[in-house]
């Protein structure tokens, strides 16, 4: 297996880095507040096209733009806009895109603001267009979040027969890739402030039991990095999509955990970067359901008859 981007890939992350360095990172998450999409780099992205990347190149790169935004904090709808909508319809994203699961939530990440939703309802996904309807809701985990109205989702337009268990694969990987740039960018975080961080004449990052923590949080890291991409590479079939985002739901409870004891109460701070990451990893970790809901998805693909 080859574990190493090739040029075309490298080319890409490049590409979607150089434009987060100039509209994106913690700074301007912090500008902008916890509940706010980021429109000037949702327009940046269009503009430059890596709302197709899925389409033009493959899965595997919509994947590793998803996971930079993410790792930049950038506050847009990666994951739908860039997979989710492109794979389930064949066509660029028309904008700002929400995903609905109401058999859990009505609250959506950024429903509020959305274009177009796509909604889990049944066997059979559904489409809504823009709607000014569903309310902004507060919060302090990073994204935009709308309450879809029950009514609305009763409202949209049917995607066939077997739609909603495309979506939910797809959903699945993004969701998966989020938490990749998320949980990468809060070890980073945490590993320069217990870098400078000083106790006993030492930097804190030099204790023996600190570094077993790190290394653990980094070797899960890692691992999770590989499957997320060889799910995309494989066009995320059912059952490693579930797999896949039930080892990124753990890793984003473990890394939320890890990071803050580890650096204390400054984590929770505005004075701080990693809070921008840990609150984003407290949604993602519980979306569709958390880990026993993907793993539950998991044992009935595997094992029951029809699935």
């Amino acid at each position: 297996m080859e574990f190493s981007l090739n040029e075309d890939q490298r080319a890409l992350v490049e590409a979607v880095d150089a434009l987060l360095a100039r509209h994106a990172g913690t700074a301007r998450a912090i500008e902008l507040g916890p509940s706010a999409l980021d429109v000037v780099l949702m327009g940046a992205f269009v503009e430059a096209g890596f709302d197709r990347v899925a389409l033009d190149l493959d899965p595997l790169a919509a994947v590793l733009a998803i996971e930079r935004v993410a790792r930049a904090a950038g506050a847009i709808s990666a994951g739908a806009s860039l997979l989710v909508w492109p794979m389930l319809k064949g066509e660029a994203a028309p904008g700002v895109t929400a995903l609905v699961d109401p058999a859990r939530s009505f609250l959506a990440r950024f429903a509020s603001d959305a274009e177009t939703m796509l909604v889990l309802c049944g066997e059979e996904a559904r489409e809504l267009a823009a709607s000014a309807s569903a309310p902004a809701v507060e919060s302090n985990f990073g994204f935009p979040l709308g309450r879809v109205p029950e009514e609305e989702v009763a409202a949209g337009r049917s995607l066939g027969p077997g739609s909603s268990a495309h979506l939910e694969r797809w959903w699945r990987l993004a969701l998966a890739a989020e938490i990749l740039g998320s949980a990468g960018a809060a070890l980073d975080c945490t590993v320069a402030y217990l870098t400078e961080r000083r106790q006993f004449g030492q930097p804190i990052g030099a204790f023996q039991a600190v570094q077993h923590r790190l290394a653990d949080c980094a070797v899960r890291l890692e691992g999770l990095r590989w499957l997320v991409y060889e799910t995309a590479h494989q066009s995320a079939p059912r059952e490693a999509a579930a797999t896949t985002a039930g080892l990124a739901a753990e890793l984003a409870g473990l890394i939320h955990r890890e990071t803050h004891q580890l650096t204390g109460a400054i984590g929770f701070t505005h004075e701080h970067d990693l809070h921008v990451h840990t609150m984003r990893l407290k949604a993602l970790e519980l979306e569709l359901g958390g880990a026993g809901a993907h793993y539950r998805a998991l044992a009935r693909l595997r094992w029951s008859a029809g699935a």
